[in-house]
Order: structure tokens, then sequence, then C-alpha cells
């Protein structure tokens, strides 16, 4: 297990997939903070995309996010426009694993509408427990990401 802290949030498409994910990942041991939603009601993603995205940049080093909306695909876009978030839309295990081995990934996005509880939670726990390779040519690629979104934010 890298790190112990799961920030994890929804849209109303993805709500019921987050809870059973989250109750799931306590099992296992994870402290889970739920960013929301906290129903099935009609909302905006990227709310629930900056919330989680916030507490993972406190943290960076201890915690990862977990974004669920209906394809995945907004809560990516809204995600990924946070400073030192790379979050990866994932909806099979092998994007899981090697995006968090070569991209180092902090945030998994999945769509509830695109895949099942099951293979969301196989995806979850392969992100959740694959290490980064530091070091080489996945981390220079990391870092070249990192002076794009620094120059981009210093305009």
């Amino acid at each position: 297990m890298l790190r112990k802290t799961i920030y994890i949030g929804a849209d109303s498409a993805g709500y019921e997939m987050k809870e059973g994910l989250a109750a799931s990942l306590r099992e296992e041991g994870y402290d889970v903070i739920d960013c929301g939603t906290n129903s099935s009601a009609s909302c905006h993603y990227p709310e629930f995309a900056h919330a989680v995205c916030a507490g993972v940049q406190k943290a960076p080093d201890e915690s990862f996010g977990i974004l669920i909306c209906g394809t995945g695909i907004g809560m990516s876009m809204a995600a990924n426009k946070h400073r030192g978030i790379r979050a990866a839309l994932c909806s099979e295990t092998y994007s899981a694993r090697f995006t968090r081995m070569h991209n180092n990934a902090n945030v998994l996005c999945m769509g509830a509408r695109v895949i099942g509880p099951g293979l969301a939670g196989d995806i979850a726990n392969l992100f959740l427990n694959t290490e980064f390779e530091a070091g080489g040519r996945h981390e220079q690629r990391v870092d070249m990401i990192t002076a794009i979104e620094t120059d981009e934010c210093s305009k």
C-alpha cells in the first residue's frame, strides 16, 4: 500500500459506485475522505473534481484521488486543470497499472456508465498499489509535464 489517504468524489452518475468503492477501500484500511456528492440528485462534476484535487494537493506524497462520473471524461478534464495533478481515465487494469508506473498519476478517474463496480474495484486496487518507476525516462517525462504546467500557470 503506497498511500493511506484517498480523496474520493463523484457526480450523480457516479454516486452509487463511489459509495461502494469507498466502503471497500475503508475495509482495506485506507483513510477515505468523501468529497461528495451525497445523493443521486443532479449536480456539477467540476465541484467534486476540485474538492478531491485540493485534498491531494495538500499532501501529494501521502494521498491519491479517485473521481467517478458517467464516463470519467468530465472528471479527468476538470482534475487535470489543477497544478500538480496527473489524472488518468482508466476503464481497464492495464492502463491503471501503467499510468502509475510510467506517469506517476495521482488521481484515478472512472466512468460508472462504462464499467461495473467489480472492475472499478480491481482498477482502483491496482492503481493504489502500483509504484511509480522513478528515475530514468519516466521521471524525465513527468518533469516535462510539470514544466509545461508551470509555464502555463506563470503566464
